[in-house]
């Protein structure tokens, strides 16, 4: 194989010219130290503006002289750097190298406008890394499928040029051009999984397999392709089994799959809103006990960042709900009532669509509380009294929604619902329409009332 060069990486990123900016995901190691010299070396090539970017994890003691020494090579090379530092915050049961991982991927994409580019110097030990460590995990196929050499990140894509390099030829580049580069102690450090496979896994499986590195990368791109096969029907499949609200599926559908594909479904449709993968564990919860539940049941799966709930027939996936407000009564005397734990904010709007003042429109003030039990209205299209209750089982609001949905009240009369249009006493004779306006709640739209035959 011919030693790696600049022309080699400019091959890599031809088919890619045209974009943006190109940035160098530069940490001041070895690999990266390569990635970028030779970037460098044929900048007039590259898309317009070629940048350097250095994250500082904040974890070691060292990390102020390694930015100085990246600093000090972009100066070098006349390149612009952008030195990021991260607060990295394990969440609770997650490892401090998965949580730095996911600080740093999201730095990244926050920095990428549309058409950018972020170049990386993975290169084939780490795709052969990447499989051993899923092998050991009992990943399956898409745990098991090689790093993609292009790949979306936010508005950008991350582009892993190096792929197909041993790292013996970035090595040897390095030696070849006199490059110096950072050290990182904890790269030596046999606790860590990662570090273990290199330093002695890895290299008795190529004492005795020369192209071990190679094989192993060969089977990950044939992991990738089976994903890629397996994505697209679990895609196709979604598309046929939407429930009866937005984004939700149908659980009747889901459970006339066969159950490979099934699983395959359900990891597809939360990938597909952006939200992390459930384990074994808790996405055979999701099989067993919100999949199975009675109808009229409140079953919740959660995990980081993410909650899987039910409804009647369909299955949602959501970000994790709030506290519940409780028992706590808000003053709705200003135009725009802010209510507390992200919910947004409510209006009170006329007829035509004016902001109403709540002062003028009840003399005793209006209040609002949030979960009321044996709550009911005067119905005047029916005349006779109906429970708040009735009311969301006929809009079809989920039990587990039903807390958070703001009722208005006039002393102790239920006056309005976030969303529902009402009639509002506004002397002895006349009665005038106005509008509880619920605005700025991501789970507003799950309080449709889609379904309601009349309204209060």
């Amino acid at each position: 194989m011919p030693a790696f060069s600049p022309e080699h990486l400019l091959s890599r990123l031809a088919p890619l010219c045209g974009a943006g900016r190109c940035w160098i995901a530069y940490s001041g190691g070895m690999d990266s130290q390569v990635l970028l010299h030779a970037a460098a070396a044929v900048r007039d090539r590259l898309p317009p503006e070629l940048r350097a970017v250095h994250l500082d994890h904040g974890l070691h003691p060292d990390a102020p002289q390694w930015a100085d020494h990246c600093r000090a090579s972009c100066t070098r090379l006349a390149l612009p750097l952008e030195v990021l530092r991260l607060g990295v915050r394990p969440r609770r049961g997650e490892s401090l190298e998965a949580a730095a991982r996911e600080a740093r991927y999201a730095a990244l994409a926050s920095l990428l406008e549309s058409g950018d580019l972020l170049l990386t110097a993975h290169h084939r030990r780490d795709q052969a890394e990447t499989l051993l460590l899923a092998l050991m995990r009992g990943s399956g196929v898409r745990g098991l499928a090689a790093m993609s050499v292009v790949s979306p990140l936010g508005t950008g894509r991350l582009v892993r040029p190096l792929l197909d390099v041993r790292r013996a030829e970035l090595a040897a580049y390095a030696r070849r051009h006199g490059l110096g580069w950072v050290s990182d102690p904890s790269n030596q450090d046999l606790d860590r999984d990662r570090n273990f496979l290199r330093h002695r896994v890895l290299p008795v499986l190529v004492e005795r397999w020369p192209a071990a590195e190679v094989a192993l990368a060969r089977t990950a791109g044939h992991c990738l392709e089976a994903d890629h096969l397996i994505a697209d029907l679990a895609a196709q499949t979604v598309a046929g089994l939407s429930g009866g609200r937005p984004a939700t599926l149908s659980i009747r559908g889901l459970g006339r799959l066969d159950p490979a594909l099934r699983r395959a479904v359900l990891r597809h449709w939360i990938a597909e809103r952006g939200f992390r993968l459930p384990d074994r564990k808790h996405l055979g919860r999701i099989l067993s006990e919100v999949m199975t539940a009675r109808s009229d049941a409140t079953p919740l799966v959660a995990w980081s960042g993410c909650e899987i709930r039910r409804h009647r027939d369909d299955l949602f996936v959501l970000p994790p709900l709030p506290a519940v407000p409780g028992s706590q009564v808000l003053r709705w005397s200003t135009a725009v009532l802010r209510l507390p734990s992200d919910l947004g904010e409510l209006r009170l709007l006329d007829s035509e669509g004016a902001e109403m003042d709540p002062k003028t429109v009840c003399a005793g003030g209006l209040r609002v509380r949030f979960g009321v039990q044996g709550v009911s209205w005067w119905d005047q299209a029916n005349g006779h009294h109906r429970s708040l209750k009735k009311l969301f089982q006929e809009g079809g609001v989920p039990a587990w929604l039903r807390p958070y949905v703001p009722l208005v009240f006039a002393q102790d009369a239920l006056m309005g619902v976030g969303g529902l249009s009402l009639r509002w006493p506004s002397g002895p004779e006349e009665r005038r329409s106005l509008v509880v306006r619920w605005e700025g709640c991501p789970w507003r739209d799950l309080v449709a009332f889609a379904r309601c035959q009349s309204t209060p």
